[in-house]
């Protein structure tokens, strides 16, 4: 079989699913003819097995999900963060707060909320089976990729072929695609481990969040909605491993001593998920006829739950250019198209990727005069109104040049 459309997305997890959507949605002006391909079958992807994760929804990135009609879908599972605290757990002790984050901190309504990843999953598929210009095509692996002049072509395993003036890689941090370029990547292993799981607990959390530094790396208390918390729990690789290798009863047990007696009694919902942590950065974010987006161009480390955000800013990003592209009469995979995505997406990837390797080489030790250090700037930020302010501002996606799509405006 072969086919003929305007972009090929490859890779129908939730970046892939947001830049289908940001190209040939249902809801945008000029939708674009996309064909989203995956090896694995997507309908499938909302099952908490598949990820139990939760991930940080910020402001930018909700005005980006309501423009494209996701939403609504969303709305009543996502929990405000109407507070963020911040400790120092070094020593096996939870310290005082050094930074919060509340209400008044912040702009009118919250800047973010936390929502469980496989209701991200359903809204999205939703959006996509009702959005006539997205054909897609499951179980399609992707065994080579042709890139010419003109267009490109995506062959599959199946023998089915598709032509597109672009394809977008959104296949992961082991990208096939990516690698099928031969686009390098650089970086390293953290040796942590993050510890994901889902816990319902007696009290109320009132929409706030924790995230407690210790030497072995953060242990982050995510709110959700009814009386539930997604736990991000970071350790050394070994460490973490002995933790899962536990019965149930001993793992719970292990979790309540750094969980504490706050939210009562708890109870520890569905599987432990682990995920090895390290950082990993496309060395460039296009290619000829190619353009990368989420993980396949940045892994970041989770302390700030921005890794997802990131991925919609590509995908807008992407989208916007291409788009324009596309009214002008242009080609949407030219050359131009794509260094332009490249340089808008080059300098926010970077510094987001510096920022959590500092803060992580920063926290994650027990060396007293960084804790000194550290402890007083955070103490610091929190006195101060306007950097908090600032502080506020970036962690609600509103830095930068934002997409159109990231301020809620349909391209």
């Amino acid at each position: 079989m072969e086919e003929t459309c305007d972009v090929i997305v490859v890779g129908a997890a939730l970046n892939g699913m947001a830049t289908a959507l940001a190209l040939g949605g249902r809801r945008l002006r000029r939708p674009l003819r996309v064909v989203l391909a995956d090896a694995g079958y997507p309908s499938a992807f909302a099952s908490r097995n598949f990820d139990g994760r939760a991930s940080a929804v910020v402001r930018s990135s909700r005005l980006m999900l309501e423009a494209l009609g996701v939403w609504p879908a969303l709305a009543d599972r996502a929990e405000a963060m109407k507070e963020i605290v911040v400790t120092d757990g070094t020593g096996g002790r939870r310290g005082p707060a050094l930074l919060r984050f509340a209400a008044e901190d912040k702009g009118p309504g919250p800047d973010a909320h936390i929502v469980e990843n496989g209701h991200i999953y359903e809204a999205l598929f939703r959006q996509v089976e009702a959005s006539p210009s997205i054909t897609l095509r499951a179980g399609a692996k992707v065994l080579n990729l042709v890139r010419g002049p003109g267009l490109a072509e995506a062959r599959f395993a199946d023998g089915g072929r598709c032509r597109a003036s672009l394809v977008v890689a959104a296949d992961g941090r082991v990208s096939p695609l990516r690698d099928l370029a031969g686009i390098a990547c650089h970086g390293h292993d953290y040796g942590q481990t993050a510890i994901v799981l889902t816990v319902a607990h007696e009290l109320p959390h009132e929409g706030r969040a924790e995230e407690h530094f210790t030497p072995g790396g953060p242990f982050a208390v995510l709110p959700l909605t009814g009386n539930r918390s997604s736990i991000v729990w970071v350790e050394a690789t070994a460490a973490a491993e002995a933790l899962l290798a536990l019965e149930p009863p001993a793992f719970a047990g292990e979790f309540g001593k750094r969980f504490g007696v706050r939210h009562g009694a708890f109870a520890i919902e569905g599987l432990r998920q682990h995920y090895p942590l390290r950082l990993q950065l496309a060395a460039d974010m296009t290619a000829a006829r190619l353009a990368l987006v989420g993980d396949a161009a940045h892994v970041v480390h989770p302390l700030a739950g921005l890794g997802f955000n990131l991925g919609l800013r590509d995908g807008a990003a992407l989208a916007e250019a291409v788009h324009e592209a596309a009214a002008l009469g242009l080609d949407p995979g030219g050359a131009d198209v794509l260094a332009r995505y490249g340089r808008w997406r080059r300098f926010d990837t970077l510094t987001t990727a510096m920022a959590m390797e500092g803060l992580n080489l920063l926290f994650s030790n027990d060396n007293p005069i960084l804790r000194v250090l550290r402890d007083e700037g955070l103490r610091i930020v929190d006195r101060v109104a306007p950097l908090k302010a600032l502080f506020a501002a970036e962690a609600a996606g509103g830095g930068g040049a934002l997409p159109r799509l990231m301020r809620g405006e349909l391209p």
